[in-house]
């Protein structure tokens, strides 16, 4: 069994649920190995993401651990033979790690429901828009990091074009619309750029007008990648101290709900459309 260099969070996650799967059987990791005839640290080096694992052995181990959500462990299955190296690897020693989990989280997404209260969403950010937001990051970054920075973040928005495209949902606040960045020119040419994505069947963009006052969720921004299966659903968080990411289920459970709200107050998609084209025409 090969030793794994630094694991990325999906392979985290990957051995995170097989933990869970280990602990809702009620076995310790002596009594795993054991049921498998290997040594308890192979246990837990497979639950700490060391070692690669094989689809065969977790199947083993779902078929040791009682586990018989087949839904379940096909995916976490699938999830173990997924090694080839995404694009998003050749920023790896350049951008920081979490900006590529991030990435290879909406590449493996079965669909992605956002919610921004004050940036436009970065799947729906134009290059000179997202070039003036990272050149306003404290410490200020080199020029040669925010070109990497802004063509990481170009480059995402594949995940939107491909053959087979994430179905794309998201809840913008009219703040984040109204804020000038790059000066008015770029700001309206972001603005058009939104209107023409939401035209797409599989994109749906909301906005949540002034006017609606007080809601949940006010302040944050949010990313919920929908997995294969609700139980490998994720919630990525956009904090200034970095990002979070949450997959236990009383977390996958809040957001869920917390989304759910945040569209219901915002408004239908053709009026948010209306209401961005008044919002670029008065810029």
């Amino acid at each position: 069994m090969p030793v794994r260099g630094a694991p990325t969070a999906r392979k985290l996650r990957l051995g995170a649920e097989l933990r869970k799967l280990r602990e809702r059987a009620g076995l310790t990791v002596t009594e795993a190995g054991r049921l498998l005839g290997v040594r308890q640290a192979q246990i837990s080096n497979m639950e700490a993401a060391r070692f690669g694992v094989s689809s065969d052995r977790i199947r083993t181990l779902a078929h040791h651990y009682s586990c018989t959500d087949s839904s379940l462990i096909d995916a976490l299955a699938h999830m173990a033979t997924q090694r080839h190296r995404g694009w998003w690897e050749e920023y790896r020693g350049i951008l920081p790690n979490a900006l590529l989990d991030l990435a290879e989280m909406e590449h493996h997404a079965t669909a992605l429901h956002t919610a921004y209260t004050a940036h436009i969403p970065g799947l729906l950010q134009i290059p000179d828009h997202a070039r003036e937001i990272f050149r306003q990051g404290i410490p200020q970054a080199p020029p040669p990091e925010v070109e990497h920075r802004t063509s990481h973040r170009i480059k995402r928005q594949a995940v939107l074009h491909r053959a087979q495209p994430v179905p794309y949902r998201t809840v913008i606040h009219e703040a984040a619309l109204r804020i000038r960045v790059g000066g008015p020119d770029v700001a309206r040419a972001q603005l058009r750029h939104i209107l023409e994505m939401s035209e797409h069947p599989h994109i749906t963009v909301r906005v949540i007008p002034f006017d609606v006052g007080a809601f949940p969720g006010s302040g944050q921004s949010v990313t919920f990648a929908c997995g294969p299966v609700r139980q490998l659903d994720t919630v990525h968080l956009d904090q200034s101290h970095g990002p979070v990411l949450l997959d236990a289920e009383a977390q996958l459970e809040r957001y869920r709900l917390l989304l759910m709200r945040m569209e219901a107050v915002a408004l239908p998609p053709e009026q948010s459309r209306d209401h961005i084209l008044r919002i670029a025409r008065h810029l």
